[in-house]
């Protein structure tokens, strides 16, 4: 559904600009530890995405503010450490370099999961794979020859971008361009405070 009417949109936690610049540290650091074909995702466009929907209409994004609005009309601010390096699918095939998070896990998993559920009944497809919350630091186009990640892996102790309170989700627009993805807030769904 690729035409002039739809958007490529996500539903996202934002973290604030002080994560942003621990993130930033931490991918300098990364850089010197690690060699091989790696591609750092901007720091401005990393976000913990709960639900991608590729490309919806106008008309889509209604229904998603509604079941979004419903889903954290009970939430209370959430605390999140953003802390511990690692990779998917495995360190030994990595693919995907991230930033783990702590904290109130639980409850976003569960938010995630009741917006997913009830997203369905409006067409959405339901995620296939269980969600597993990170932030996105690298994507790896050769793992055969990335040198260093099990030793970085190792100092998990070291990776360590702050906390932050989770005061509400954000529907991004996400627009593609020749130099990167261009993201912009569509709407903001805060919790109750």
């Amino acid at each position: 559904m690729n035409d002039k009417k739809s958007i490529r949109s996500f539903l996202a936690i934002d973290p604030p600009q002080e994560i942003f610049n621990e993130i930033i540290k931490i991918q300098e650091r990364s850089r010197k530890t690690l060699q091989g074909d790696i591609r750092w995702v901007r720091p401005e466009g990393i976000h913990l995405t709960l639900k991608f929907f590729g490309y919806i209409h106008d008309s889509d994004v209604a229904n998603i503010s509604n079941v979004v609005k419903n889903s954290v009309a009970n939430m209370k601010a959430l605390l999140l450490n953003m802390r511990s390096l690692g990779a998917f699918p495995t360190v030994t095939r990595p693919r995907v370099l991230w930033l783990g998070i702590d904290g109130d896990i639980d409850d976003v998993i569960n938010l995630q999961m009741r917006i997913d559920a009830t997203l369905e009944n409006y067409g959405f497809k339901k995620e296939d794979r269980p969600f597993k919350p990170h932030l996105t630091l690298a994507r790896v186009k050769e793992p055969k020859g990335l040198i260093g990640l099990a030793e970085a892996v190792k100092k998990n102790e070291d990776y360590d971008a702050g906390s932050f309170y989770v005061r509400g989700l954000t529907l991004f627009k996400s627009d593609l361009k020749p130099t990167g993805a261009v993201y912009t807030r569509l709407s903001y769904f805060p919790f109750p405070e």
